[in-house]
C-alpha cells in the first residue's frame, strides 16, 4: 500500500507547488479532485480530455515528481431534484471517466446520489425510518424510479471507458452503509465499488474492520480519516447530529486527523483487514479535522500513517 493524499486539501496552491509539497511529506500518491463538490483549481478535465498537450503536461507534472494519481473524485449528486444541478455533476461524472481514460486511471471516485421525494421534489429527501408509511414509499420510488435507471447507463458508461466507479458510502446519499453498496451494485455490476472512508462508518456505529470483511474486493480506492466520538453527547442526543462541525463542544462526534479518532492499534487491524482482501492501493488522507489546521493535519496523518503502513519493496506482504 502506498500513502497518497486528495490533493484538494492544498486547491489554495498551485497544482506543481502542491505536489512538490505532498511528495516532500511522503507522499507516494495523490487523488485529484475534477468537480462537484470536490473541484478545486488544479483540474478541468473537460479541458483535459480535449487538449492532448494539455493532458500530457498534466500527467508529466506528476509522474515526474515520482508521484502517482491514485484516483479522479468528482463528488456531486447527479440525482439531485435541482435539474440544473443534477446535469452538472452527471457532466463532471462523464468528463472525469472520459479523462481517466486517457490518463489510463482506474477508478473514479462519486457519491452514489439522492433524489427528492417524488417528482416534485426540489431538494433531496435522505430516508432514514421506516415509518410513518410516506419513508417506505419516497425510498422505493427513489431507488425504482431514480437510482436504478441512472446507475445503470452511468456504470455502463464507465465499463465502457475501461474505468470503475468506487463509490464513497456516505449518509444523505442513497448508498451510505454496506447494504445500500450491494444494492447499488445489483444495479451496476461490479464496475461498481466503494471508496472506503472509515469516518463515515464509525458514528454509524458500524465496525469498519466487519465492514472490510463483507465488501472485500469491491474495496475500490481507501480515505484515510477519523472521527472522535463524543460519549456524553451522544448519550444524551444520539449520532443523527445537524449541528455545524465547527459546534466541536456540542456535537455527538467530529471527524478528526487519523489517530486522533481512533488509536494505532485500530489504523493497524484496519491496514492488515484490507491486506487480507487483497486491497493494495492507496491510504489517501482526506482532511475535515475543524480542530487542527490542513498543514497540521496533513503532516501528522503522513507520520501516523507511515507507522501504520508497511510495504515491502520487493512486493512481499509485512503484517503490521
Amino acid at each position: 500500500m502506498k500513502i497518497g493524499v486528495f490533493l484538494v486539501l492544498f486547491r489554495e496552491r498551485p497544482f506543481e507547488e502542491a505536489l512538490d509539497y505532498v511528495k516532500q511529506a511522503g507522499c507516494e500518491t495523490v487523488e485529484i479532485g475534477t468537480g462537484g463538490f470536490s473541484s478545486d483549481a488544479h483540474c478541468d478535465p473537460a479541458a483535459l480530455v480535449a487538449d492532448k498537450a494539455a493532458r500530457q503536461r498534466f500527467a508529466d507534472a506528476v509522474s515526474s515528481r515520482g508521484l502517482e494519481i491514485s484516483a479522479l473524485s468528482c463528488h456531486g449528486n447527479p440525482l439531485h431534484p435541482d435539474r440544473a444541478f443534477a446535469e452538472s455533476s452527471d457532466q463532471a461524472y462523464r468528463n472525469t471517466v472520459k479523462l481517466a481514460a486517457e490518463l489510463g486511471i482506474e477508478t473514479v471516485i462519486t457519491f452514489s446520489g439522492c433524489p427528492g421525494g417524488s417528482a416534485q421534489a426540489t431538494t433531496p429527501n435522505w430516508v432514514t425510518c421506516p415509518w410513518p408509511p410516506d419513508f417506505r414509499q419516497i425510498l422505493e420510488w427513489q431507488w425504482t424510479q431514480k437510482v436504478a435507471p441512472y446507475w445503470t447507463e452511468a456504470a455502463k458508461f464507465a465499463k465502457d471507458h475501461g474505468v470503475r466507479v468506487a463509490i464513497e458510502l456516505h449518509p444523505g446519499f442513497v448508498a451510505y452503509h454496506s447494504e445500500s453498496f450491494w444494492r447499488l451494485r445489483e444495479i451496476g455490476g461490479e464496475t461498481i465499488g466503494v471508496n472506503f472512508d472509515p469516518s463515515h462508518l464509525f458514528w454509524q456505529s458500524m465496525d469498519p474492520l466487519v465492514c472490510v470483511r463483507d465488501l472485500g474486493d469491491a474495496i475500490f480506492h481507501v480515505h484515510a480519516k477519523d472521527t472522535w466520538l463524543d460519549w456524553q453527547n451522544i448519550r444524551v442526543n444520539g449520532v443523527l447530529d445537524t449541528k455545524p462541525y465547527t459546534d466541536e463542544k456540542g456535537r455527538s462526534w467530529i471527524f478528526r486527523t487519523v489517530g486522533y479518532g481512533h488509536d494505532e492499534e485500530f489504523w493497524k487491524s484496519l491496514v492488515s483487514e484490507l491486506r487480507i482482501a487483497g486491497y493494495d492501493g492507496a491510504i489517501s488522507i482526506e482532511h475535515e479535522d475543524s480542530l487542527m489546521s490542513v498543514t497540521e493535519g496533513f503532516n501528522k496523518a503522513v507520520q501516523f500513517l507511515k507507522q501504520v503502513v508497511i510495504r515491502d519493496e520487493r512486493g512481499a506482504v509485512w503484517w503490521v
